[in-house]
């Protein structure tokens, strides 16, 4: 294990999970799809960055609505509606990508991007779940210790 810096850690964090998770939807898409890799590698990499720009635009309207509304506090059930919203929005915005590209109607564009968003939760449990396994934040360190944390890495 290895202890980063926290903004080297989320570095690191937001360039391995993008990469990775490029590939492997890459994958998927290209089994959904039946085409070559080479057909399902641009609709991955352009819902990636439509991803990025609607977490930017969502959250800063999201937040925007906190400040006027007076929210103080996350409970669990704004979280909950934070996320479905988020992910709603984001499965509006890729679906006519997937049934332009793809050259496929709106319910086939619909089981290509459900799984796609299910691979994500499953992905993005796992890999964060690794990923703090490996890359522990200087906080956490002493409570890895006992897991074989690295202790000569700068924090």
């Amino acid at each position: 294990m290895f202890v980063l810096s926290p903004r080297a850690r989320r570095l690191t964090y937001v360039i391995t999970f993008e990469f990775f998770g490029l590939l492997l939807s890459t994958v998927l898409l290209t089994i959904l799809s039946g085409g070559p890799a080479t057909d399902s590698l641009p609709v991955a990499a352009a819902v990636s960055v439509m991803a990025l720009v609607w977490n930017y635009a969502f959250n800063t309207l999201f937040e925007l609505w906190e400040r006027k509304s007076g929210v103080m506090l996350r409970s669990l059930k704004l979280r909950l509606i934070h996320a479905g919203s988020f992910e709603l929005g984001l499965f509006l915005l890729t679906l006519p990508l997937y049934m332009v590209w793809y050259h496929v109607g709106f319910l086939e564009a619909v089981l290509m991007e459900s799984a796609v968003l299910l691979f994500f939760l499953v992905y993005t449990f796992v890999f964060t779940y690794l990923f703090d396994m490996l890359l522990v934040l200087p906080q956490h360190q002493g409570q890895q210790k006992g897991r074989g944390a690295r202790q000569d890495m700068p924090a």
